[in-house]
């Protein structure tokens, strides 16, 4: 079935990356004030959910008017915009969901988005947020990095330490390794070809790829 791409109503910083990223039969969902990011890069999206405290009433009927889905929750609600997305995005069978949008200056937002990842309800799909160069995706069992030569890789443990840790490919190797939770042990290790591989038999990391910027060409010297 076709990816499902779900736009928070966080800071999409880098709008380029986002137009880039996206393919012309993704399933596109908006999390409330998402959809703003969405006519932004002149897309209009499948489905508008939320509580709608950051869309007003003419941009909504603007979306339903342009033939988006509206699903509308209470303002008094035990979840987010975004994981009512996702809990939508799960129920409607989507296994590949890319979340743009979903970092920005509350950090408590922030915190909460990244850590969604860990939600139980996505156990087996594969969930990805990307934030400009940025690419951040949970890693239980066995994962493939693939990047660029130099790009930093940050493994970070979010559910107490992660143990049995082997990576290949990155700069500074784990062998059967641990990964104490609150540690900065894994922060700013460096990919040395386009591909490794990280393996977790105990707990789950967020991992962070960040790409190495393209070196400027014609400095003088």
């Amino acid at each position: 079935m076709p990816r499902t791409v779900i736009f928070a109503n966080g800071e999409l910083n880098n709008p380029a990356a986002a137009r880039r990223a996206l393919r012309p039969d993704d399933y596109l969902i908006a999390a409330d004030g998402g959809a703003l990011h969405c006519r932004t890069l002149g897309l209009n999206p499948h489905v508008v959910i939320g509580d709608f405290d950051s869309l007003t009433p003419e941009e909504l009927n603007a979306l339903r008017d342009s033939g988006s889905r509206i699903i509308k929750y209470p303002a008094r609600k035990d979840q987010t915009d975004l994981e009512l997305a996702l809990a939508y995005a799960i129920e409607h069978k989507a296994d590949d969901i890319l979340i743009l949008g979903a970092l920005g200056g509350r950090w408590d937002q922030t915190l909460a988005n990244l850590l969604l990842l860990a939600h139980p309800v996505l156990k087996g799909a594969r969930v990805h947020v990307l934030d400009g160069t940025q690419h951040i995706y949970l890693i239980q069992g066995e994962t493939m990095i693939e990047g660029r030569p130099g790009d930093t890789v940050s493994l970070i443990p979010v559910q107490g330490d992660a143990r049995g840790v082997t990576t290949h490919g990155l700069e500074y190797p784990l062998s059967n390794g641990a990964l104490p939770f609150g540690s900065t042990l894994g922060i700013s290790n460096a990919l040395v070809g386009n591909q490794a591989t990280v393996e977790v038999r105990e707990g789950m990391v967020i991992c962070v790829v960040i790409a190495k910027e393209n070196p400027v060409h014609g400095s003088p010297g």
